[in-house]
């Protein structure tokens, strides 16, 4: 059964190795139910509002499988969290999610919208906590499997151990992976996201840009 198993928040902390000198990618699991607004996860933040959060990356979901992935990768145990996602999953494959696709979890119901693009924080935070982080933004894209933000279309609560229910699936057959290879590796895939509705604002940016 497809569920969330670990709900995760953070707040901005000073960080001198951080772009912008402040970072909430430090996340952790919290106990009990927690609200979600349509801005994101109440008790999380964004440390740089110009790259992150809003209506198209209000929640960050990454699944559980693709953590223990990179565990044996990097040789290392990784917790839930630590790749600063809000909802770690189970039983899903978060990446061959149409973007599009609705998700009931618990009383909320989110819509997948836009995809995570690493960058030198995400880098850097992975040297700070013991990783191997040797080109690890190329890495990280290379392996194309970067989880999706997710839009919440009804507030609601979630908590740990609620089933994660697929209730709408677009049919286009454009997924998490092909946004973010149209968006980093593979440019000529950009078209694509033409059959999005409701395409996320960044990326008909790039949309349009390519087609001209």
């Amino acid at each position: 059964m497809p569920q969330v198993i670990s709900v995760n928040v953070g707040t901005p902390r000073e960080a001198d190795w951080a772009g912008i000198g402040r970072t909430a990618i430090e996340k952790h699991p919290v106990a009990g139910v927690v609200p979600v607004t349509r801005t994101g996860v109440v008790g999380d933040q964004v440390g740089d509002t110009k790259y992150h959060g809003g209506i198209d990356q209000a929640v960050y979901a990454f699944a559980r499988e693709d953590l223990d992935w990179w565990e044996g990768e990097l040789g290392r145990s990784i917790r839930n969290g630590q790749f600063a996602e809000n909802l770690t999953t189970l039983g899903i494959d978060v990446n061959e999610a149409e973007v599009g696709e609705q998700w009931r979890v618990g009383t909320t119901l989110l819509e997948v919208a836009m995809v995570r693009i690493p960058c030198n924080d995400f880098k850097n935070w992975q040297r700070l906590n013991g990783y191997d982080d040797r080109a690890w933004v190329k890495r990280f894209a290379a392996r194309g499997r970067p989880g999706p933000y997710l839009r919440v279309l009804e507030e609601g609560e979630v908590q740990a151990g609620d089933e994660l229910v697929v209730v709408h699936r677009p049919g286009h057959g454009v997924t998490v992976s092909t946004m973010f290879r149209a968006l980093t590796t593979e440019r000529s895939l950009l078209p694509e996201l033409a059959q999005v509705e409701n395409l996320a604002a960044v990326a008909r940016q790039q949309l349009d840009a390519f087609v001209g």
